[in-house]
């Protein structure tokens, strides 16, 4: 049965520091560097060393493993360790993780990392090249036969019947591509820094896999982010002023299958986010007309109008105009598409800038952020607020 009820996590953890590598398509040095290089940036930034460390999150695709970066960056003893499965789903999930340990006083400060080689390295893009057997193959067994092979083949399926629903054109998804690279223009960490694009320039993009063209798809990266989370009483005693985790989610829909849940009875909404969105705002008190900006997962640019939808902000089929009249501030870092591919942790950390007020395209006033995890698999979320 899912969770029915406010959970008591929120407010009782924070961010406390961000650090990242530059982002990149050929980094030129290991992944465990990169990882390293991130959570002492991050622990930098926090006004901590790595002494003060017990605890470290990542994903599971991640090859660096805690114990590994913990003697890299020179951490003493751990007491808590984890890994949360599922790619860019995991994202908010490492932050919860985190805060659930602090806030069980399984430890005192932990550290959320991803770092990876996926641009210059394994690229996700490329498909399924091989795969070992597993209960999880077994599910991508009836689609891959079938020439749906990559990321973006899966998110095409669901695409098309959004579209074919609610009587759009593939302009819809459009809009999401040029608000992102309209941020990603200005902000000198981004990838796509000085190059914004129009409707027409994604219209004239190359298919990727009808109806998805190559604006629609997010990058391939090199680099690393991490973040700092402790409880909100010692975060108050560091340098940055905190970025409150008000609260914190998983989510799985009924009958959910990586990316290929192609079986269920409706194609056009995003079940997962929806288990998200519904404990989100249980647990933080807010709604969509409380959030001050919005960092929504965008590794294809359908999902991410499919989510705007999932927690409220408007009605089925109507968010290709939410974003097109930017009635809330998405993705001011640039996203996945236009400033970096980092699985989501550098949007957990365009957040924290936000609510700090020291963002490169700051939202006036910003107090309360919804960031998001990815979507087509098992995912996550979170509502971080300032500490006022």
């Amino acid at each position: 049965m899912s969770v029915r009820g406010r959970d008591t996590l929120g407010g009782r953890a924070a961010i406390a520091g961000i650090g990242a590598t530059e982002f990149s398509k050929d980094s030129g040095r290991s992944e465990l560097r990169l990882a390293v290089e991130a959570v002492r940036a991050a622990l930098d930034d926090a006004g901590l060393t790595p002494a003060d460390v017990d605890g470290l999150v990542t994903f599971t695709m991640d090859t660096s493993p805690e114990i590994t970066v913990a003697q890299a960056c020179g951490m003493g003893e751990l007491s808590f360790f984890s890994r949360i499965h599922y790619g860019g789903g995991a994202a908010c999930a490492t932050v919860q993780q985190a805060a659930l340990a602090v806030a069980a006083g399984v430890a005192e400060v932990v550290v959320c990392y991803r770092a990876f080689n996926e641009r210059s390295g394994r690229r996700f893009g490329a498909g399924v090249q091989h795969r070992e057997p597993s209960a999880e193959g077994a599910a991508l067994g009836w689609a891959l036969p079938f020439g749906l092979l990559t990321p973006a083949s899966w998110v095409a399926m669901a695409a098309q019947r959004y579209l074919h629903v609610h009587g759009l054109t593939p302009e819809a998804f459009g809009h999401v591509a040029v608000v992102d690279r309209k941020y990603a223009a200005t902000n000198p960490a981004a990838w796509f820094h000085g190059r914004p694009i129009t409707l027409a320039d994604h219209a004239a993009s190359r298919w990727i896999a009808e109806p998805l063209r190559l604006l629609d798809c997010c990058q391939e990266t090199d680099g690393g982010q991490a973040v700092v989370v402790t409880s909100l009483e010692r975060a108050r005693d560091l340098p940055h002023p905190p970025a409150v985790i008000a609260a914190a989610a998983q989510g799985a829909g009924r009958a959910q299958e990586q990316m290929t849940g192609f079986y269920r009875d409706d194609l056009t909404g995003l079940p997962e986010m929806g288990v998200v969105a519904r404990q989100l705002w249980r647990t933080s008190g807010l709604a969509p007309a409380d959030i001050d900006l919005g960092i929504v997962y965008d590794h294809f640019t359908p999902f991410v109008l499919m989510q705007l939808e999932e927690f409220g902000f408007c009605g089925r089929g109507e968010a290709a105009d939410f974003v097109a009249g930017e009635r809330l501030p998405l993705n001011t870092h640039g996203g996945q598409l236009g400033e970096a591919y980092l699985h989501g942790m550098n949007g957990v950390a365009e957040a924290v800038r936000q609510l700090r007020g020291t963002a490169v395209n700051q939202v006036p006033g910003a107090a309360r952020a919804l960031v998001t995890a990815g979507t087509g698999v098992p995912t996550s979320g979170l509502v971080l607020t300032a500490d006022r």
